[in-house]
């Protein structure tokens, strides 16, 4: 129990989950998870959590973490938190929460991001943070009024731990506010929404700069040390980038949850014109261009829900396995709760070419499983015409878990895909950010790569394209590609 241990907290929409690293063994002595929902009962679109909730996650994680006896909290030396991306939380003057945040998933701003869209000349996306303050002015003129302070999710946590208010170029770079090039606040974009508004944003850190110290309120609920050392953190997907060691080029993540994500490294800002593809900036001084689409493991389990009591996740991947592919002509457009690529943000899904036989078990989880396969490989295919060229895809998320899954990704995307040994990502990610903070104020002149990859491990042997499968996934793209035009042909 020598220490020094280091902390990682990954704030998402289902959990709130905490590993903590033993540099010396190279590995994590204590993780625990503890569950959290969206609020029941808002509109259709709508998906909010209260920042609250958050941090009390936070500290019921911490005590968890406490009581394995792994780790000697005195020899705590650093933090990091990752955190959902995109969320908007909004605070008054004496730094009271106004309201509960809408989060990455909510589109009830769709209106707005369609309006900044014209105004900017660029794509904002609905989830993105600027349509939401946006709805805020419309739609909460009271509360709009009393906006003091905008923060993203991390942000607000980092902020109850140290009591100082700051963001990073890679959340930042989330919120449609941000000139991702010159990683800096865009103040003209943010007088579009309301003059000043960029007064009410907090100081943009510099890279490895941390946030501040663990301040003696927050030691306290926490029973830590005040004083500890708060990375700066970021967003879910750059705190995952430097778990899952893509912290140089050629190395791609696969995130599949709620969301599905694919990011990778790039040491120069990839901005496309299209808006397809997120230009954001990394949490490390570099880049993560990122394609995000809305549907993965919800449709899934979607689809498992309908079995419920006849079967169990592990007997529809049996029964989907025996479904050829391309699954006897049905193909499901997956846009059950709209879509950020295509943009399709009141999309709902479609299941075509149903025929007798066609509505099985197998046959419906199979064409959920091809159908988000297919939008993330038409993603990936401008991912590609960007100039990001991948060795691998590195795969993290509950639905690393499905093997079946994995092949077809494989086989539709055309890159060999791998498991970590940590599937955890984000909160690695937060605790060796920490880490690499801690040494960096230390002197030490280690990279964040030279960390990340003394420490991320892979688990088991790749999965590789088979050509026959990749050529077949090719052709049925395009006929996803063409369905979606013609069922969604005023919008895509």
């Amino acid at each position: 129990m020598a220490g020094p241990f280091y902390l990682g907290l990954d704030i998402g929409t289902q959990s709130t989950k905490g590993v903590v690293i033993d540099p010396a063994s190279r590995g994590i002595v204590a993780r625990a998870s503890v569950s959290h929902g969206l609020i029941e009962g808002l509109a259709p679109g709508a998906a909010e959590q209260h920042p609250h909730t958050w941090w009390e996650s936070v500290c019921e994680v911490v005590g968890h973490l406490h009581s394995q006896g792994t780790f000697d909290p005195k020899a705590l030396a650093g933090i990091g938190v990752s955190g959902q991306q995109h969320g908007f939380v909004a605070l008054d003057a004496n730094d009271r929460v106004l309201r509960p945040a809408k989060l990455w998933c909510d589109t009830t701003c769709a209106e707005e991001a369609e309006e900044l869209s014209r105004e900017l000349g660029r794509t904002i996306p609905a989830g993105f943070t600027a349509p939401k303050i946006l709805w805020m002015k419309r739609h909460e003129p009271e509360l709009f009024a009393r906006l003091h302070t905008v923060l993203l999710p991390h942000d607000y946590i980092n902020f109850r731990l140290t009591g100082t208010k700051t963001m990073e170029a890679g959340d930042a770079s989330g919120t449609g506010l941000f000139d991702v090039v010159e990683r800096r606040f865009d103040a003209p974009s943010m007088a579009t929404i309301e003059a000043g508004l960029s007064d009410r944003f907090p100081r943009l850190g510099e890279v490895g700069e941390p946030a501040g110290a663990l301040q003696p309120c927050a030691a306290e609920e926490l029973a830590l040390q005040s004083g500890i050392r708060v990375a700066p953190g970021g967003g879910d997907n750059m705190m995952s980038a430097i778990g899952s060691g893509a912290t140089r080029r050629g190395i791609g993540v696969l995130s599949l949850g709620t969301s599905a994500t694919i990011f990778a490294y790039s040491d120069r800002p990839i901005v496309d014109p299209d808006g397809a593809i997120a230009a954001f900036c990394d949490s490390t001084g570099a880049w993560l261009p990122l394609l995000c689409v809305m549907n993965a493991t919800g449709v899934i389990e979607e689809v498992a829900s309908a079995y419920r009591g006849q079967h169990d996740l592990n007997s529809l991947t049996r029964a989907a396995r025996d479904v050829p592919l391309g699954c006897d002509g049905i193909l499901l457009l997956p846009f059950l709760q709209g879509e950020r690529v295509p943009n399709l943000p009141h999309a709902r899904g479609v299941l075509l070419n149903i025929s007798p036989g066609t509505l099985s078990p197998g046959h419906l989880f199979r064409a959920a499983l091809e159908g988000t396969a297919l939008n993330l490989a038409w993603g990936f295919e401008r991912l590609r015409k960007l100039g990001i060229e991948l060795e691998d895809l590195r795969v993290v998320g509950g639905g690393s878990k499905n093997e079946l899954w994995l092949a077809i990704l494989c086989d539709a995307i055309g890159v060999p895909v791998q498991r970590l040994a940590e599937p955890e990502s984000a909160a690695l990610g937060g605790a060796l950010q920490a880490r690499w903070v801690c040494e960096r104020g230390a002197g030490a002149c280690a990279s964040i790569d030279e960390i990340a990859n003394d420490f991320v491990s892979l688990a088991g042997t790749p999965i590789r394209p088979v050509a026959a499968r990749r050529r077949a996934y090719g052709e049925l793209l395009e006929r996803f590609r063409v369905e979606t035009r013609r069922n969604f042909a005023s919008a895509v």
